[in-house]
């Protein structure tokens, strides 16, 4: 059976000839492969059982790969489930949008002997999916109430995470957001070819009926004060995420039609869910006819070009500075931008932006990869001369994102934080410079990936859930 998970499917199905097809792809939708149970056992059955699991090792839930292939092998799906999921909030999510080629399947005993890997992720994508049509997921239920409550700040992967594992200990957990859907930047940050927003939305109802109660559309620090929050609740875990655009200094940059990255995503997300979006319907954040640039190499960038060629884009560059190789991002995103027809430029860096009031072309430079850095990475350093021009409408900064100054939003200036301004905590058990007060998810760690947000949300639960029984026992001995 192929490996190739990712198939595409040409509108243009009608064409004589299948090249000019492949070639026209700016009308397709990207689908994951629906598997029939007897392909995704013959699938599941390639992996090798290998004596070290290196595809576990290398999941930071470690999921318990090798037995779920087995038991899928086996045609046995609702245990494969049972076990796929006591180590993943969401499965169905993480099979969808992990970059499994440097994690679980870059990391496959059959990979690495060149017979291809294991496809694990859209293996976890049929098991959830299917345990989703046959039933068998249901809400967490609690053996016993408890009377403590837990305030949770941010709905995004680690902030879910975190509330249905308290609500399965039986606390009382409410969640607070910015936004005015639960998912955070699964919502409005991925784009819904990578990710259903139903598939979010599933999930998060699915959390809502386990008793977690929702706030939305509430910004703690200016609707709610942080303060009313301590006061409520008996422990407060952070996990906002990191949302503040980095940005860049060069001639011209303050033109027009020069954007952040998250604001063209969540324009093109807010669009796709049906929401009136002016600065999608003006034209200002839709790249339908346009020449866009996207500075940046990680996955961000990649959503960025591959959204910018389903809008129907003239042409779409991505200017980065360092070499394929060292793209920071997925590599399979890439090969699937480069398949999309996306026009790579290498070892380059802009320099100036070009036009009048609004952008019309960047001047960029040629990179070379000097001496490397501390952290073992080459630096790039321009090459004198070697200017060259794109002509562009648009420009779309992919340049990663830093936290909010989170002190200063929730009035709350003895929060402390790190020089890189993520929550300072302790990471054994995750609590910051306020008691009861805890962080999770990229707000602790700075810019990652989905999973590794479960993964600190599952952790931070259990050490709230520590916490609030020392709690609950210092109560207990002074009241007697």
């Amino acid at each position: 059976m192929a490996n190739k998970m990712l198939r595409f499917v040409d509108l243009e199905k009608s064409m004589p000839d299948k090249r000019e097809a492949d070639s026209r792809r700016q009308d397709f939708d990207e689908i994951y492969e629906d598997y029939i149970p007897a392909a995704a056992a013959e699938q599941a059955a390639r992996c090798s059982q290998c004596g070290v699991p290196y595809c576990q090792v290398h999941c930071p839930l470690h999921n318990n790969i090798p037995d779920w292939l087995k038991l899928t092998a086996e045609g046995r799906v609702q245990e494969a489930y049972e076990l796929s999921q006591q180590t993943n909030n969401f499965p169905e999510i993480c099979g969808r949008i992990c970059p499994q080629d440097r994690l679980c399947e870059g990391n496959c005993v059959i990979e690495k002997a060149g017979h291809g890997t294991v496809t694990i992720g859209s293996i976890e994508k049929y098991i959830t999916d299917t345990a989703w049509e046959e039933g068998w997921v249901k809400p967490v239920r609690p053996l016993a109430e408890k009377p403590q409550s837990v305030g949770i700040i941010g709905a995004g992967p680690a902030g879910l995470a975190a509330a249905e594992e308290l609500r399965r200990q039986g606390y009382k957990v409410e969640v607070y957001d910015r936004y005015d859907r639960i998912g955070g930047l699964m919502v409005y940050g991925i784009p819904s070819f990578k990710l259903e927003k139903d598939v979010v939305a599933r999930r998060a109802k699915l959390i809502a009926d386990a008793g977690v109660i929702y706030h939305t559309d509430c910004a703690v620090g200016e609707t709610l004060a942080f303060e009313e929050l301590r006061e409520k609740h008996d422990a407060i875990l952070v996990a906002t995420g990191v949302y503040k655009a980095r940005d860049m200094k060069a001639p011209g940059i303050g033109l027009d039609n020069i954007v952040p990255a998250l604001d063209y995503l969540i324009a093109s997300n807010r669009k796709c869910l049906g929401d009136a979006v002016q600065a999608f319907d003006d034209g200002s954040l839709n790249a339908a006819g346009k020449r866009v640039v996207v500075i940046g190499g990680g996955d961000t960038a990649m959503d960025c070009v591959r959204t910018a060629v389903r809008q129907g884009a003239e042409a779409v560059s991505c200017l980065y500075r360092r070499d394929r190789a060292n793209m920071p991002g997925s590599q399979r995103e890439v090969a699937n931008a480069e398949d999309e027809g996306i026009d790579f430029q290498w070892l380059s860096a802009p320099e100036a932006f070009l036009g009048e009031s609004e952008v019309s072309a960047v001047r960029a430079l040629k990179v070379r990869l000097g001496a490397a850095d501390a952290t073992g990475r080459q630096t790039p350093q321009l090459v004198e001369g070697s200017q060259f021009t794109i002509k562009a409408d648009l420009v779309i900064k992919a340049l990663g994102f830093d936290p909010e100054d989170l002190p200063k939003m929730f009035d709350v200036p003895e929060l402390q934080v790190t020089k890189w301004g993520t929550l300072k905590a302790d990471f054994r058990t995750f609590e910051t410079s306020l008691e009861g007060v805890f962080a999770a998810g990229d707000i602790l760690r700075g810019a990652s990936l989905v999973v590794w947000a479960v993964r600190d949300g599952r952790d931070a639960a259990e050490q709230i859930q520590k916490f609030l029984e020392r709690k609950a026992s210092r109560r207990e001995v002074v009241a007697a």
